[in-house]
């Protein structure tokens, strides 16, 4: 499925109030009401069988390097379809500018805890085959997270 079509089928702005924000149930919400946030879709696509990989490599290790960079987990996802069921994962980071996002991801590349999760994690082949990044800003009718 082509980047374009997924962001089609998938309006952001039905996305992202299912993240559950709001200010009485998540810590998030000083970062969110920032107009300035930069959300960030990214789509991997995994070699065969190697989904269940990625899994468990976000769950257990990812997501909590992500945080420690500055990246907010937004909310993740794996379609529903084949053939991209089986080995597609869908999420959206948010970062304070576009020029934090280039920073968090720098250090996010260069966190020794990061390049050791992801050796023992490849010890048998690569997981992710390609990875497309697309970021975003919010529309002025998506003011249901500011």
């Amino acid at each position: 499925m082509k980047r374009r079509t997924l962001i089609q089928r998938f309006s952001v702005a039905a996305l992202l109030p299912a993240a559950n924000l709001s200010p009485a149930t998540d810590k998030r919400s000083d970062f969110v009401a920032d107009t300035d946030v930069v959300y960030e879709l990214r789509v991997y696509h995994c070699y065969e069988g190697k989904l269940p990989d990625l899994w468990k490599r976000f769950r257990e290790h990812t997501t909590t390097i992500f945080e420690k960079h500055g990246m907010k987990n937004v909310a993740y996802w794996t379609p529903m379809d084949e053939p991209q069921k089986s080995n597609t994962l869908i999420y959206i980071l948010a970062h304070p500018s576009r020029e934090a996002a280039a920073a968090n991801w720098k250090a996010f590349s260069a966190d020794p805890e990061w390049q050791s999760v992801q050796k023992a994690s490849e010890a048998n082949g690569k997981i992710v085959e390609k990875i497309d990044s697309t970021f975003m800003t919010l529309t002025d009718f998506s003011s249901s997270l500011r």
